[in-house]
């Protein structure tokens, strides 16, 4: 026998999800939008690689947000696209992976290297919600003039502040504040900048 998780909650698990709340990822409109964002993803690498004027064009359907002189390198993986929002001046390397099942926000003056993460999904520890495809998700929040080295993870619900450097390979798994040089798994400040 199925638990009703939501009994007395009229929300469809796509409001659920984008409130933050637990949801079941099998909303058909969610499905749509995420195949759609992949779809975009795939189209924006295929046109910036063929040298197209119109791949940027593709980028800004795709995302929620795109500043005045923001470059992002594909390949770019994304769960809808729509949630993430980048500041001007902004510079993406490879293999971005920004799960966005809420929010994500990257600030002006960024630089985001290779491999990064971006991860807003969360699973409950309990194994019987967890069996029932339970999941929510945190908003990631990353400040103007933050330096994201090559392979950096940036778990949910974190916020980095403004100029702020989180060094290659960091797993970023709490708030990390403005003005800091922070690396290791977890993510720890080392020094102040400055």
């Amino acid at each position: 026998m199925t638990t009703d998780y939501f009994t007395g909650d009229p929300r469809s698990n796509r409001e659920r999800m984008l409130a933050g709340d637990l949801y079941i990822a099998d909303d058909p409109e969610s499905g749509r939008l995420h195949r759609r964002g992949v779809q975009l993803a795939d189209a924006y690498h295929r046109a910036d690689v063929a040298g197209d004027p119109g791949a940027r064009e593709i980028l800004v359907d795709l995302l929620g947000g795109l500043g005045e002189g923001s470059h992002i390198t594909p390949p770019l993986f994304v769960d809808y696209g729509e949630n993430i929002r980048v500041g001007a001046g902004t510079f993406v390397n490879y293999n971005l992976t920004a799960l966005d099942v809420v929010a994500i926000t990257i600030g002006d003056d960024c630089q985001i290297g290779p491999n990064v993460q971006l991860l807003t999904p969360t699973h409950p520890i309990d194994p019987q919600l967890r069996r029932d495809k339970l999941e929510a998700g945190q908003p990631i929040t990353i400040g103007d003039n933050v330096w994201l080295g090559g392979g950096v993870i940036v778990c949910p619900g974190v916020t980095i502040g403004a100029n702020s450097v989180i060094g290659a390979g960091a797993v970023v798994t709490r708030d990390i504040p403005a003005g800091v040089l922070a690396v290791g798994n977890p993510a720890r400040v080392i020094r102040t900048i400055g």
